[in-house]
């Protein structure tokens, strides 16, 4: 059972920075595809960013590529989302979900439903 716990939103002007965190317990030696949600009030949620912690290859939607980046600390056991360049459209509840996986599942972004451990979320609002 792999438990997951976000940290770090908040509100931010337009053009600023936040870091989100995803603390990640109970998971076992295999690896895990894990992935950054969003979901913006009365909008599908959607995968924004991916990282296959078997060999840490990484992808990321259109929307995002170029802004945030996506990363695992092995020592702290977390998944963090560096969000520079922040936009008004990026207002959203963020969440981090993960699947156990092999690599080429995790080249490919899921659906919500292909995920099987979610965590709570954390609010980010953008502000203009």
């Amino acid at each position: 059972q792999v438990q997951l716990v976000e940290s770090g939103g908040g509100s931010v002007q337009d053009g600023g920075s936040l870091r989100l965190s995803c603390a990640v317990s109970g998971r076992a030696s295999s690896v895990l595809c894990m992935v950054w949600f969003r979901q913006a009030p009365g909008k599908e949620r959607e995968a924004i960013t991916s990282i296959y912690t078997g060999d840490g290859s990484r992808a990321y939607a259109d929307s995002v590529k170029g802004r945030f980046t996506i990363s695992q600390d092995t020592a702290k056991n977390t998944l963090d989302l560096q969000m520079n360049s922040l936009k008004p459209e990026d207002t959203a509840m963020y969440y981090c979900a993960a699947q156990y996986s092999i690599r080429s599942w995790c080249d490919v972004f899921r659906a919500k439903a292909d995920f099987a451990y979610w965590g709570q979320g954390t609010q980010v609002t953008v502000s203009s």
